[in-house]
């Protein structure tokens, strides 16, 4: 069992790489749909003029979750972006979700925990070995 376990192990650095360019590529979606109208998903987004550009939300969200995304699948900053995207999250389910009730089930807000701290996570652990911070040295 101990063998499996050490290749498995071995695995890990590697798929730490897999879920940040995952998780990037989901994130970003969410921006596209605020700021560019792109891969509607409930309807409530639409392009936003550039008057609501660097508003809360959905400007300075869109910006976060598209930039932010796009970093994280990139493997650029990875730590603190993820940081801040974590933090991100911590706030839109706060601010947001939390009006629909307690439960992430019944007020949706269950994708918004779970990028909180898988960002979280990635802003400890580092983005992995694919990725351009990894290039660059920085581990």
């Amino acid at each position: 069992m101990s063998g499996v376990a050490t290749s498995w192990g071995k695995a890990a650095p590697y798929l730490r790489s897999i879920l940040r360019i995952v998780m990037g590529f989901l994130f970003m979606q969410h921006g596209c749909e605020k700021l560019f109208g792109f891969l509607p998903g409930h309807g409530q987004f639409h392009l936003i003029s550039s008057a609501h550009l660097f508003t809360l939300h959905p400007g300075l969200a869109g910006i976060l979750e598209f930039g932010g995304g796009l970093l994280i699948l990139l493997g650029l900053f990875t730590r603190p972006v993820a940081f801040i995207l974590s933090g991100e999250m911590a706030f839109a389910y706060f601010m947001v979700h939390i009006h629909g009730g307690l439960w992430p089930l019944v007020n949706y807000g269950g994708m918004a925990v779970a990028f909180c701290f898988v960002f979280l996570y990635l802003s400890a652990a580092g983005g992995g070995p694919w990725g351009i911070d990894s290039l660059r040295g920085r581990k």
